[in-house]
């Protein structure tokens, strides 16, 4: 059995192709968890296959919240919330038609450019190794709760990020963290 309230603090950020079931089905069982959101990551998808995908994930998670990651999907489909880098914003043109806005940062500097931007929440990363990006050292607690301590914003973690070490994300600061692997290749509950 599932701990609820662990998924509460923790984003699904999705891959459809860790999944062995198709992306909507994956995400009609992790919606049963109540993660704190879902972001549409899926880079590879040519804007019809995306927004395609997007109505799917919309009708799949119900009342979860789900960003996209791409202005135009979400305005033709009338989701409200949206997930930028911090190097997006400057070309994403208006952003207040959207209820949220979600910023993947990786410095300081790219905290002030989503605050300046109207963000409500940081995707701080990458703080631990993570298979998805090999190679790449983590920055660490220590850069997570720096981070925190300087913005008003909620902050989640990315990178290496895991159920069991979501108290020590909490203890930084953190409002909690985001998973891609785990949740896309774990076994959801009847």
């Amino acid at each position: 059995m599932y701990d609820q309230d662990v998924y509460r603090n923790l984003i699904v950020i999705t891959d459809r192709h860790l999944s062995q079931q198709p992306l909507s089905e994956r995400l009609a069982g992790l919606a049963a968890l109540s993660p704190a959101g879902v972001i549409l990551r899926e880079k590879d998808l040519d804007e019809a296959a995306y927004e395609a995908l997007a109505g799917e994930a919309a009708r799949a998670l119900g009342s979860v919240p789900l960003f996209v990651r791409r202005k135009e999907a979400a305005d033709q489909l009338r989701i409200p919330r949206l997930h930028l880098s911090a190097g997006e914003l400057s070309a994403a043109g208006p952003l207040s038609g959207f209820s949220e806005l979600s910023v993947s940062c990786h410095s300081l500097e790219d905290v002030r450019r989503a605050e300046d931007a109207g963000a409500d929440r940081i995707i701080l990363g990458t703080i631990f190794e993570t298979d998805c990006k090999p190679g790449l050292t983590g920055r660490g607690l220590d850069f997570l709760r720096e981070i925190c301590e300087k913005t008003a914003l909620p902050v989640y973690a990315i990178g290496g990020i895991r159920e069991e070490i979501l108290p020590r994300l909490l203890a930084a600061g953190a409002a909690g963290g985001c998973m891609m692997s785990r949740y896309m290749r774990m076994e959801l509950p009847l």
